[in-house]
């Protein structure tokens, strides 16, 4: 394959043991030799013209950027000029790089208190609660969790969600197609009583009331909204239910949303059974794994406004693909790194990655779809890590059959495989990310790292003024409190799926008890109050979606509305004669 002249000198640092002055002469005149050689070999030939993009890294360039010298890789920038040696070794922290060793210290916790009364108890008749979710799987799964949460709060009954058939994926899977219905009713059968779907009323099927809420909506706002129109209505079906219920809840009602995504909503048999399957493929190829979600689709890097060094091509096949969304913000790419909101590349991944101390033998299971530029945005990671998988390279054509066509489902396996790995690497702040991150704390504080991308950029972008020691110290420092620790958020800080606090418990000599103290209600409000008012960022969306999720819109019309204030004083008049 062609390359292009690049008219610089390779500063590498290369070894020469003493020897005699005739030796010494003879060897050094040899190794020039050597050394011209090697170079006329890689130099492209001439007339070639300088990449776009400045001092970044060019997503589409067709020439590996590694050179190979065991026992160390010397890596090339992207004008060509040696950066550092990588060590092929991995670090002396051993065991602690792979697992915390505070996580035996904690356990997942999320038993109702005596205080937390039997689904049979409080669930009014004729309520029903029915619930549209939003985006790909794991934005529909925190929708899922959230409205069993909602309908709790109303004493209401939950018919099985509907799962977003709509979205970008345009996946038809329902329910039942993803998650194991059986298991969903019965191990919640003490929480809130779920049923399939509604009771004919004579003969027929009753039509819901549909309504948008707010999103992040407290217990007081469900009461203050919905439970008129329940009320009144009987059937309430909640639309385009993202992120619909507020981060801080009462502790009962968060232990019960970790009781839902823990325990309660299971993959069905066939996921399961196949999810099962590549982690065993994957133990079979190394005792143990790193799991690196991504996040690298051409959708996701023309969703987060980003630049990544691609010149004129990128922004423009980027630019087409953001104008889907018609209301989101202009982009500032320098910002949104700066602000530590873009994903690093592939190649800034293995080179944390390396700079952890995790070796060139490790291996690593890939989740990703189609990756912008391809093999060659894929080369420099592989370069790091040759012991590279996915999903695709694990499983034949033939076994893969049964979920190919749908996105879902195979989310589903990287969300089993991510799970089941040694060390979880999350390259985002997105919705798997999130929910991974949280059941990995939950499950033992199994090893979860996230790149610190807001101190990152800078070092990425000064790297090559510095020796690979340097380098490598520089990313352990900034990583720290990134790394999975227990802990490592503060009290009421962070998003509830992502850090499940109200369900992570310390072991004490005699008697288990909470690693953390909760912050008061007070405190709580205030926290909610700021993140509410907060900048939008794109993070807190699903990239699947046509239009921004923070948007609280309503598709209700001016008759709903007269009728929704009718149903305010239904709610009124029904407060007084309890």
């Amino acid at each position: 394959m062609g390359t292009r002249r690049r008219r610089h000198q390779h500063h590498g640092r290369w070894v020469v043991p003493a020897v005699a002055p005739a030796a010494a002469a003879f060897t050094a005149a040899g190794l020039l030799l050597v050394v011209v050689a090697f170079h006329c070999f890689l130099s492209p030939p001439l007339g070639g013209g300088g990449g776009g993009g400045g001092g970044h890294r060019v997503v589409r360039r067709p020439n590996p950027p590694f050179l190979l010298n065991k026992p160390s890789e010397l890596r090339r920038n992207v004008v060509g000029t040696v950066d550092f040696a990588v060590p092929s070794g991995g670090s002396k922290l051993g065991e602690e790089l792979w697992a915390s060793k505070l996580a035996s210290n904690f356990f997942g916790c999320s038993n109702a208190t005596k205080a937390f009364a039997d689904a049979k108890a409080v669930t009014e008749p004729n309520r029903y609660l029915m619930i549209a979710t939003s985006g790909g799987l794991n934005q529909q799964r925190t929708g899922i969790i959230d409205a069993v949460v909602a309908a709790r709060i109303l004493n209401a009954t939950l018919v099985i969600p509907n799962l977003d058939q709509k979205s970008f994926w345009k996946d038809a899977s329902d329910f039942a197609d993803i998650f194991d219905v059986e298991s969903f009713i019965s191990s919640l059968s003490n929480d809130v009583k779920i049923i399939r779907q509604v009771p004919d009323r004579n003969g027929k099927t009753p039509y819901p009331y549909k309504m948008r809420i707010p999103r992040k909506c407290t217990a007081k706002c469900y009461e203050n909204r919905v439970l008129p129109a329940l009320l009144k209505k009987h059937v309430v079906q909640l639309t385009k239910f993202d992120y619909r219920v507020s981060n801080r809840l009462e502790t009962n009602l968060q232990k019960l949303r970790c009781r839902v995504n823990y325990h309660a909503l299971q993959f069905t048999d066939p996921i399961l059974k196949m999810g099962e399957m590549l982690v065993q493929r994957m133990r079979a190829k190394s005792g143990r794994f790193i799991a690196l979600h991504l996040r690298f689709e051409p959708d996701m890097l023309a969703f987060s406004g980003c630049y990544f060094g691609g010149g004129e091509i990128e922004r423009r096949e980027l630019g087409a693909i953001r104008k889907r969304w018609k209301t989101l913000h202009a982009s500032n790419p320098d910002r949104e790194r700066r602000h530590g909101k873009c994903p690093l590349t592939p190649e800034e991944v293995g080179l944390m990655l390396r700079a952890l101390g995790f070796g060139k033998d490790v291996h690593i299971y890939v989740a990703s779809g189609e990756v912008y530029g391809g093999e060659e945005t894929l080369a420099p990671l592989k370069a790091l890590f040759p012991n590279f998988h996915s999903k695709e390279t694990l499983a034949s054509k033939e076994e893969l059959a049964p979920f190919l066509s749908f996105s879902s489902r195979m989310a589903a396996l990287d969300y089993i495989v991510c799970d089941k790995s040694d060390v979880f690497v999350t390259n985002n702040n997105g919705n798997m990310a999130r929910m991974l991150a949280g059941r990995r704390r939950y499950f033992g504080h199994k090893r979860t790292i996230r790149p610190n991308a807001k101190k990152l950029y800078s070092l990425f972008l000064n790297r090559t003024s510095m020796s690979w020691e340097t380098f490598s110290s520089k990313v352990q420092t900034l990583q720290k409190g990134f790394m999975g620790e227990p802990n490592e958020i503060k009290p009421g800080r962070g998003e509830f799926h992502e850090h499940p606090m109200d369900c992570i418990c310390a072991k004490t000599k005699g008697r288990s008890g909470h690693s953390k103290p909760r912050p008061s209600n007070r405190i709580g409000e205030a926290m909610e109050k700021r993140a509410n008012d907060g900048e939008f960022d794109w993070r807190d969306l699903d990239y699947g979606e046509n239009t921004p999720l923070g948007r609280d819109s309503s598709n209700e019309t001016d008759s709903d509305m007269h009728e929704l204030e009718d149903m305010k004083s239904v709610w009124a008049s029904y407060r007084e004669h309890r």
